[in-house]
């Protein structure tokens, strides 16, 4: 079993829904959705470039999936989160941004990403002591060859190369994308996501996501809601 701390919006949200309808899985209830036709795009071309988003679930990573270490347990990892969230503030991006991350769309936080990027660096240094060492075959995956010196020393050191001054705040809606339809493909997600682009999203709870037996789906596995931030500068 891998464990992470994603967030992602509450299961009915309409955000979540139309993600949800969009990879075709629903990671709460872990159940397919109906996508629906896709303008320009065979059912088949669109499974195949929301395969790896699907199996995830709709998310934008913080503590990326990790074995449990030696010594603790789920059980351990559920209490950690909500005391966790009852020390943090909510918070909220002020407008959402499709963006192309290389090959791949995402919705991001655009520049507002200062209170987003703290909680995901907290997030990373609190659950570490739950993360058992990543194995050989694990980092070999992440490709350490083609990543900067930096990024291998947080994969050394933190099990995933992208946390820290390297994390960037995205919920991932393709997998990698061809480059002759990427333009295709923007459309229709600016099209498809367009209630919730430019608009704002609250961070109001974070995760936890398990994955039970991997290479497997990942279902969410508990919710914790965040502080509100008075309730927490109150305590400062």
């Amino acid at each position: 079993m891998r464990i992470a701390v994603f967030f992602t919006p509450p299961r009915d949200h309409p955000l979540t829904v139309a993600a949800a309808e969009w990879l075709g899985r629903d990671a709460f209830a872990d159940e397919s959705r109906s996508r629906g036709p896709v303008p320009g795009f065979e059912p088949e071309e669109i499974g195949a470039l929301t395969a790896d988003p699907r199996r995830y679930g709709f998310h934008a990573t913080l503590k990326p999936p990790f074995r449990i270490a030696a010594g603790h347990n789920l059980a351990d990892i559920r209490a950690a989160l909500a005391g966790f969230c009852r020390t943090q503030a909510a918070m909220t991006i002020p407008a959402l941004e499709l963006t192309g991350i290389g090959p791949f769309f995402a919705l991001t936080a655009g520049r507002a990403t200062r209170e987003i990027n703290a909680l995901a660096d907290a997030v990373v240094r609190a659950f570490e002591p739950f993360r058992a060492p990543a194995t050989e075959a694990e980092i070999a995956r992440r490709r350490p060859d083609g990543l900067s010196e930096r990024q291998r020393g947080y994969l050394r050191d933190w099990g995933y190369p992208y946390v820290f001054d390297e994390f960037r705040f995205h919920m991932t809606l393709t997998g990698r994308v061809p480059e002759t339809r990427r333009a295709a493909m923007a459309e229709v997600l600016r099209k498809r996501f367009a209630p919730f682009i430019g608009r704002p999203l609250a961070i109001g709870a974070l995760s936890l996501f398990r994955e039970p037996a991997p290479p497997s789906d990942f279902v969410v596995d508990s919710h914790a809601a965040l502080t509100p931030v008075d309730q927490v500068m109150a305590r400062a």
